[in-house]
C-alpha cells in the first residue's frame, strides 16, 4: 500500500525528530501504516518534510528503541510486524489527555468543568 506523507512540521511543537516519530505513531494508529509497512527512506522523508536527514534518523531510531518500528539492512526501515497498535493508539490517547489535564489545571478549572468542555466541543461537531 502505497502511504501519503504530509508534513506540518511546527518548531513551536517540540524536537522535529519527535514530530516525527509522533506522526508516524498517528499513521499507525490511525491505520495508514500498518505492520510491516515500509517507512519512506530518511533521505527522501527529510526532502518531503524539509529536514536534516539526521534528525530523521533519530526519529526512525527512536521509533526502533519503542518496538515500533525495525531497519533491514539494505531494505530499509519498516513498521515491526508484531507491533501492538491498540497500545501506540493507547499511548498517543493518554498522552493527549495528560496534556489536556494539565492545560485544565493551568487555567485553575476542575475536571468536571473538562468534562463539561469535552461534551460540548464533541456535540458541536
Amino acid at each position: 500500500m502505497e502511504v501519503s506523507y504530509l508534513w506540518k512540521i511546527e518548531p513551536e511543537s517540540g524536537p522535529i525528530y519527535a514530530q516525527i516519530a509522533r506522526e508516524v505513531k498517528r499513521m499507525l494508529a490511525r491505520g495508514e501504516l500498518a505492520p510491516g509497512g515500509k517507512l519512506p527512506s530518511a533521505r527522501a522523508l527529510a526532502e518531503e518534510a524539509r529536514v536534516n536527514p539526521n534528525t530523521v534518523v533519530h526519529a526512525y531510531g527512536e521509533l526502533e528503541r519503542e518496538g515500533i518500528t525495525e531497519t533491514r539492512r539494505g531494505l530499509g526501515t519498516f513498521v515491526r510486524e508484531d507491533v501492538d497498535v491498540a497500545a501506540v493508539r493507547r499511548a498517543l490517547l493518554e498522552e493527549a489527555a495528560r496534556g489536556y489535564v494539565r492545560e485544565v489545571r493551568a487555567l485553575g478549572l476542575d475536571l468536571a468543568e473538562a468534562r463539561a468542555a469535552l461534551e460540548e466541543v464533541e456535540d458541536a461537531d
